[in-house]
Order: structure tokens, then sequence, then C-alpha cells
């Protein structure tokens, strides 16, 4: 795909400073810049390579004021890291070419519902009475259960399992191998010492906008749903437990486990390998660090957490530097 300076300003909404005409055919980092690529320049410690950088085009904050000169084409705009990802998200959606097609080696049923332009990859399954929205592509080795609802322009990779019931809003990415809406770990102790498995009759229902990656799961409710709200980032090797609830906006790095019953709130980050106990609240734009472990909830907003259980992380960081120092005597 080819790009030219005076284009990416206008897809950017931003401006150009050199040649308008200067051509990119492909993007790379700064540091690997070369001749007709097009690069980004949004951390500071990577200054030095906008001088060095061989790149035909450079997309820099339009505060940026350089301390030698640079011999790139600068498109300037608010902000590069998200100009960036918006000039990632149109070349995906260029790449997507919709289009209408169903396998040979697909297998649907005549209560099964499409909209127009739906890609169904062969050896997938779509179950009784679903219904898949306009422009969704389902890869090949999909299995999509009975009375699922997919929206509009959805994309889910290969092998993919999603459970009946399952509700999912428009605009959706499932990564490969996830799995949405299996049972969820629910077991009744026995006065012998058995365990009897509690059915799991709920649904899953994700909402417009989610991106779940690889290998995460959501389990369904026991009753009612287990609910991903609007905009949720889900990354690799999740587990999201019944009845959980996330709310809008919040991203969870890999690794993550929420147990059973936990309302997560609206704008909060949870970095990798963060656990938090069942049955909690979670108040909205928390921010739980990297292995966090969650017994408790958390009602004042805005907390950045640390440690298991977790504390403020400055409070934290000051008691792990006490610590190293008495292991050091």
């Amino acid at each position: 795909m080819e790009f030219t300076a005076k284009f990416l300003a206008q897809l950017l909404k931003g401006t150009v400073e050199g040649d308008e005409n200067a051509v990119a055919t492909k993007m790379a980092k700064i540091e690997s810049g070369k001749p007709g690529t097009v690069s980004f320049f949004a951390n500071p410690k990577y200054e030095p390579y906008v001088y060095s950088s061989k790149a035909a085009i450079l997309i820099v904050n339009k505060d940026f004021v350089p301390k030698e000169p640079v011999s790139a084409t600068l498109v300037r705009v608010e902000n590069a890291y998200s100009a960036v990802a918006e000039l990632l998200s149109y070349v995906a959606k260029k790449k997507q070419k919709a289009r209408r097609h169903r396998s040979l080696f697909a297998h649907w049923y005549l209560s099964t519902k499409f909209g127009k332009k739906v890609y169904l990859g062969a050896f997938s399954k779509v179950g009784r009475r679903s219904s898949i929205g306009d422009g969704t592509i389902i890869h090949g080795h999909v299995y999509i259960g009975d009375d699922v609802v997919i929206g509009k322009d959805c994309l889910i990779y290969p092998g993919v399992v999603i459970y009946p019931g399952t509700r999912i809003g428009n605009h959706v990415i499932l990564h490969a191998g996830c799995i949405i809406g299996s049972d969820g770990f629910g077991n009744a102790p026995q006065p012998d010492g058995s365990w009897e498995k509690i059915e799991h009759l709920g649904n899953v229902v994700i909402g417009n906008d989610v991106e779940i990656g690889s290998n995460t799961t959501v389990d369904r409710a026991q009753m009612e749903s287990t609910v991903i709200g609007n905009g949720v980032r889900i990354d690799n090797l999740c587990q999201i437990a019944h009845n959980v609830i996330i709310g809008d906006h919040t991203v969870m790095a890999a690794q993550c486990g929420i147990a059973g019953s936990t309302v997560i709130g609206k704008y909060c980050i949870l970095a990798g390998q963060v656990g938090v106990a069942g049955h909690l609240k979670i108040a909205d734009h928390t921010t739980l660090l990297a292995q966090a472990g969650v017994l408790g909830n958390i009602r004042k907003e805005g907390e950045v957490l640390l440690g298991s259980p977790v504390i403020p992380a400055k409070q934290y960081l000051k008691a792990y530097a006490l610590f190293k120092q008495a292991a050091a005597e």
C-alpha cells in the first residue's frame, strides 16, 4: 500500500513539514526506518533515531522541536501514538476486503441467518437459530453454537469456540483459540468430601468494539449473564469467571484471572498476571500493577495499587525498599 505525506496528513488530521509528495510503501519502527518507509516518533528515549532514520516520512507530535537536522518529511499530529494506531487500523481494514463467501466445507442450518457480505471459512460451523451480522468475517475451524447473536463487522479468527446463547455486539475481534461461554467453575461440596457439578444456564454478553486475545476464556454465568462492556480490551491467556461484569473501556494484560461474580469498574487498567478474588467490586479508573493480588473491595476511584494483597503503589515501593535493605543486612 502506498502513502504520500499529503495523504497521511489528511487521514490523520495533521500538517506536512517538508515534501508533501514524499512516498512510503511500508511501515517500520523508527530504529529501522529505511527509504520508502513511514515511521513514528512518540517516546522521547527514541529521539536519537529521529536524526539517523532513513524513513521517507516520520509521524511526530505537533509540538516536537528537532535538535538536529531531520532528513524525513514530517507529518505533525496531535498525538503520534494514537495517529499510528489509526493508520494501522486503516491499513487492516483495507486488507480485509468484505465479500460474501461461505465455504463448501462449512456447516450451517436453514434457521441460521446471515447478513450481507458475511465470510464463513472452511470447516466452521454456525448453529441453529444463530444470527451473523453484516460484514462479519469468520475464519476456518470456528464453532458457533445454537442461538448465538453476532453483530456487524466482527472478526473471528480460527479455532474460536462460542457456546450457545452468547450475545456479541458490533466490531468485536476474537483471536485464535479463545473460548466464549464455557461453564464456570462451580462445584458444591458433598458430605462425603466429593463435589457435585453446578450447572451453568446463563450466557455471555459482549458489547461493541471489544477485542479478546488468543486462548482467553470467558465463562458463562450460572444464571443471568457474564458481561464484557463496550470498548474492553483483554489480552491473551486471561480467565474471566462466571457472572463477572467488566465495565466499559477497561483493559487487561496477559495472564490475568478474575474470579466469579466480581464487578470490575469502567476505565480500569489491569497489568499482567493480576489476580482478583471473587464477589468483589473494583472502582472505576483503578490501576492494578503487574502481579497485583486483590482480596477485598476497592471503593476509591483512581487508585494505583500494587502487591498481594494490594496497597497503594507508592507505599508498596517504600516498603519494598526497606525489605531489600533488611535482606541485605
